[in-house]
């Protein structure tokens, strides 16, 4: 059942019907008001109300901000991601609410973003805005559409086909010989990169344990897709880990 009053000049319509929460508009005129709450009935009654709410009276950035505190801590890219989200909450689409969140709002946010980074960098910002509203729509009861699945996405950029010269990763090298700044880890670490394409996390989280000197490979227990993987170590690579693995056993005799 639906009632109307007059508050302000404005007019007040408000849908109360049981087994769904009251539904409250304000209108300039009782005409507009009316027009409103017949609408409402006619979703109920047909089963197709949903409650938008919680969508209105939340904008995005406070999803996002949601989201980097009960999920992104979960996730192996959570400092990175973090980041990223962050600077995302700074721009003006963080202000808009979910309610209206379009695809305009969203085309337009990769629009302006296209003139400051690549598009791949565009690509993985929408992946990132599509992955915490379905998020929010599963677990959060934010009843909305999700407006980054109707947006065209950049042109994914071509794949990296170079790769550096023996010339350039000996100078490479070179300039990465430990210096009193310099820790001893950077070069080996650089030669485990060049010539096994291993992730950056996977070289951080590297462990004396997982590295067979004399059988000159690296075990990968937990890998970005959620796999282990042997990975084959070059002659020079195996010779700079065994002078580090002298160093550091001859840093912890007493």
């Amino acid at each position: 059942m639906a009632s109307f009053r007059q508050r302000g000049g404005k007019w007040q319509a408000r849908v109360l019907r049981n087994g769904y929460p009251d539904q409250t508009k304000t209108f300039e005129t009782k005409a507009d008001a009316e027009k409103w709450a017949r609408a409402l009935e006619s979703e109920i009654d047909k089963g197709q109300f949903v409650n938008v709410n919680e969508a209105q009276r939340t904008n995005l950035g406070d999803v996002i901000a949601r989201y980097l505190a009960e999920v992104t801590p979960t996730m192996k890219g959570a400092t990175e991601d973090t980041i990223r989200l962050k600077a995302m909450m700074r721009k003006p689409i963080a202000r808009w609410s979910m309610a209206n969140l379009s695809a305009a709002r969203i085309a337009a946010y990769r629009d302006e973003r296209l003139k400051e980074v690549s598009g791949g960098t565009v690509i993985r910002e929408l992946a990132y805005l599509s992955a915490i509203i379905n998020h929010a729509r599963r677990e959060w009861g934010i009843n909305v559409p999700n407006p980054v699945q109707m947006v065209r996405k950049p042109q994914s950029p071509q794949a990296r086909s170079r790769v550096l010269t023996d010339e350039e990763v000996s100078k490479l090298l070179q300039a990465l010989e430990p210096t009193g700044r310099r820790s001893h880890w950077t070069k080996p670490a650089v030669q485990l990169a060049v010539t096994t394409a291993m992730r950056r996390g996977e070289l951080l989280s590297l462990r004396w344990e997982h590295v067979d000197l004399q059988g000159r490979t690296v075990f990968l227990p937990d890998t970005k897709n959620g796999d282990s993987r042997t990975v084959g170590v070059s002659t020079a690579s195996n010779a700079q880990l065994n002078l580090n693995a002298r160093g550091s056993n001859a840093a912890h005799q007493p």
